[in-house]
């Protein structure tokens, strides 16, 4: 039995069951002012929409076909997914009629692309129809149905309309009828992961365990001989061992999921692929899986994890290289790849709070997927290194788009990460300003108030609203950098020691109407040094405040950050609040500074440079590059 072995079962709370304000809800009202619509413009002027339109003749190839054989257009069908699902999140929070009516005659275009038969994909509708089910490895099409089934299922729930809902049923349908050992059907998997993860959402709307089944079905293929891969190119025609990255480590299909103990290939679909066995080990109570990931878990953020929750250091895959491999200015760090992270640990937790799961999410949230978003919603990063000479800018589009609306869709559903509900226990994993209504098993409606300026303050309050007094369990992540938290209920002191469980303090209890529960986490500043085997950080620093990363940049300090010098033991930092960034709270430091003015001609010379006392503005990392352009760094030097 593993460690999280146990017989609950946390699901995630419904993203309308949650109100956001403070900081996410600017987050939010970013994404509703400016996002949503941004996301499907940039898709109608991509050309997506022609290409699902049935009543003009087809585009064709828009985008060339690649060397691996395909094109970024295949995916196109996933990229208006996100943003319908972005768009269904947004109008939670704010109705826009003109937004609605624009998904619903995305949606109406979409009833009418799909076959009789229920298959439903733009590209092998209407450009290469006799290539359908022929390359999964490459091609994407179970992968763009679980972003439309993701969409689908959101959607519904924003709006009840079920017209895309009742799309993908159909199309899941037919994909019971085509993969599994029956006679003509297909023993396979895609080869980019991500409907294993969607297909468990749309059983848990709809009732129907049957797409659990199939979900279940592609994880346990994954990776067994004879492998499909290699038999679906003999079927093709294709050269078995000539393929993009030319290893099935590329798609994690290299072994049996249950077998596998590195993390490897590429890093988004890594984390699809473990958010789907965790939700799978969650639902069936499924040991084997929840052992083998938390063997990856840990392989991952020992080894393979910058600061920031990015993930992924390399270009040329997209994703992993070696061990301590994690180079700082040309970090890839893929937007996704992070927002991927926040999936797998969110349902790592679906077994039980346990802080090193959650942990892991807030950080990947806050520092690793968050910078991929601008403050105002309108522009984008697809990588995120934690070093810029200053060319590194945010754009406006991608020819392969999927950063935008993925960073889009996390921000907007939020609220359902942060909370979590079992039998008769309800989890808060993450704080931010916000009101939940929450429903446990036994029948007990709870509405939870929550009243913070966290990740500015660790002052954190909540308030129950209660119809009749119940009896529930209330568990509280105490991170683990929050040393010398307290915790009271009603003004009473709790013994944080004597009440904590895996990182959480759980406080079982019968609640009544207008029960106070207070928690401070201080945010003390924090210098981070890397495990020595990290060559690009040596000799270097980085700064965290509660779960921020923080940098440098030009704007605040000028050119040459990589003169800056911390002092080993830390001075007091002076918060500043930064009104053009959100309200941000910048810390100023007393530092040394390496002069190089007065250096000389030299490129060498046999004395270091001199130093000068000065003062660092150090803002939060995901920050950074919303103000002017110039250099930006995390990991400053450090004094010997």
């Amino acid at each position: 039995m593993t460690k999280s072995s146990n017989e609950r079962q946390f699901r995630p709370v419904a993203v309308p069951d949650v109100e956001l304000g403070g900081f996410w809800g600017k987050w939010q009202d970013a994404v509703c002012n400016s996002t949503a619509e941004t996301l499907l413009d940039r898709c109608v002027e991509a050309g997506m929409l022609k290409a699902i339109d049935v009543n003009q003749a087809s585009p064709g190839v828009v985008i060339p076909i690649q060397p691996w054989g395909g094109t970024t257009q295949m995916f196109w069908d996933s990229d208006l997914g996100k943003s319908i699902e972005t768009i269904a999140y947004s109008l939670y929070r704010r109705p826009n009629p003109k937004l609605e009516a624009r998904a619903d005659q995305i949606i109406d275009m979409y009833e009418r692309l799909q076959d009789k038969d229920g298959y439903l994909n733009a590209w092998f509708q209407r450009v290469e129809p006799a290539r359908r089910w022929t390359n999964l490895r490459d091609h994407h099409e179970l992968y763009c149905a679980g972003h439309l089934m993701e969409a689908a299922v959101a959607y519904y729930q924003a709006t009840g309309k079920r017209k895309l809902l009742d799309i993908m049923c159909r199309f899941a349908d037919y994909m019971i009828t085509m993969f599994g050992h029956g006679e003509g059907q297909l023993p396979g998997y895609c080869g980019h992961e991500e409907v294993e993860l969607a297909l468990v959402k749309l059983a848990r709307v709809t009732g129907e365990k049957k797409y659990l089944e199939l979900s279940k079905f592609f994880i346990d293929e994954r990776g067994t001989e004879p492998h499909f891969f290699t038999a679906e190119a003999a079927r093709d025609g294709r050269s078995a061992a000539d393929f993009h990255q030319k290893t099935y480590e590329y798609g994690q299909a290299h072994q049996p999921v249950r077998e596998q103990t590195k993390v490897v290939g590429h890093a988004v679909r890594a984390m699809y692929l473990y958010s789907g066995m965790a939700d799978i080990a969650t639902e069936y109570k499924d040991d084997s899986l929840t052992a083998a990931l938390e063997t990856l878990w840990d392989d991952l953020t020992t080894k393979q994890m910058y600061i920031t929750g990015g993930i992924g250091p390399a270009a040329s895959n997209e994703g992993f290289t070696d061990y301590y491999d994690l180079p700082n200015a040309t970090a890839y760090a893929e937007t996704c790849a992070s927002v991927g992270l926040v999936f797998w640990a969110s349902r790592m937790l679906g077994r039980g709070p346990d802080r090193r799961y959650a942990d892991i999410m807030e950080q990947a949230l806050y520092n690793g997927a968050l910078p991929g978003l601008s403050t105002d919603g309108k522009t984008f990063f697809y990588d995120n290194p934690l070093e810029s000479a200053g060319k590194h800018h945010r754009w406006k589009w991608h020819h392969c788009p999927c950063c935008p609306p993925n960073i889009a869709r996390l921000v907007t559903s939020i609220g359902s990460y942060m909370y979590a509900v079992a039998d008769d226990e309800i989890a808060v994993h993450l704080y931010g300003e916000s009101t939940a209504r929450l429903k446990l098993a036994n029948g007990a409606e709870v509405e939870l108030q929550q009243t913070t300026n966290y990740p500015w303050d660790g002052a954190v309050t909540f308030a129950t609203r209660l119809k009749a007094p119940a009896k529930f369990a209330l568990s509280l992540r105490i991170p683990d950098w929050a040393e010398g938290a307290t915790l009271s209920v009603n003004g009473e002191m709790l013994d944080l020691a004597a009440n904590i469980r895996d990182g959480y303090a759980r406080i079982d209890r019968q609640w009544t109407d207008g029960d106070r529960v207070a928690l401070s986490l201080p945010l003390s500043l924090r210098p981070q040094y890397a495990n020595p085997k990290v060559r690009q950080d040596a000799g270097r620093v980085a700064l965290m405040r509660g779960p921020l990363v923080y940098c440098v940049e030009t704007t605040d300090n000028g050119e040459d950050l990589n003169a800056i010098v911390l002092p080993r033991e830390l001075p007091a930092a002076e918060t500043v609040v930064l009104k053009d960034l959100n309200d941000a709270v910048a810390l100023d430091l007393k530092v040394e500074r390496e002069e190089t003015s007065n250096w000389g001609t030299p490129l060498y010379r046999q004395a270091p440079a001199e130093r000068q006392v000065a003062t660092a503005r150090f803002v939060p990392y995901h920050l950074w590059d919303n103000r002017g352009p110039g250099e930006m760094l995390v990991w400053v030097q450090s004094d010997k």
